[in-house]
């Protein structure tokens, strides 16, 4: 159940930032409808580009949050969530069983050939 909070968590992030990236939109918007007048209000230009680039850095930094997270996963690097790392063990500890197998049955037919010896 964890991973399906988790999963809905990053969605819900991801969908914030596409509502940021509409205000952002709108706001570009009313700058460009405010430059077109005749006669500008700079305050109210000088306070949407403010608006705008502070909206732009965030979108960025959460999006390369975004990027960041789904190159671990996508290269299977251990992330929260991950089974990735369990699984590795659980294979490298069935790696070394098969390699122990081996192991005593060349113990045991060098033992049954001094036996016959």
């Amino acid at each position: 159940m964890a991973t399906y909070s988790l999963a809905n968590e990053r969605l819900r992030a991801l969908e914030d930032i596409e509502r940021e990236i509409g205000a952002i939109l709108q706001n570009a918007g009313t700058a460009i409808l405010e430059l077109s007048k005749e006669k500008t209000n700079e305050r109210l230009l000088d306070r949407q580009a403010s608006a705008f680039t502070t909206s732009v850095q965030h979108v960025e930094a959460e999006l390369s949050a975004q990027i960041r997270y789904l190159t671990q996963v996508a290269t299977g690097q251990p992330h929260e969530g991950s089974s990735y790392s369990s699984r590795k063990d659980c294979q490298m500890a069935l790696k070394r069983v098969d390699y122990a197998r081996l192991k005593i049955s060349d113990v045991v037919r060098t033992c049954e050939q001094m036996l016959e010896n």
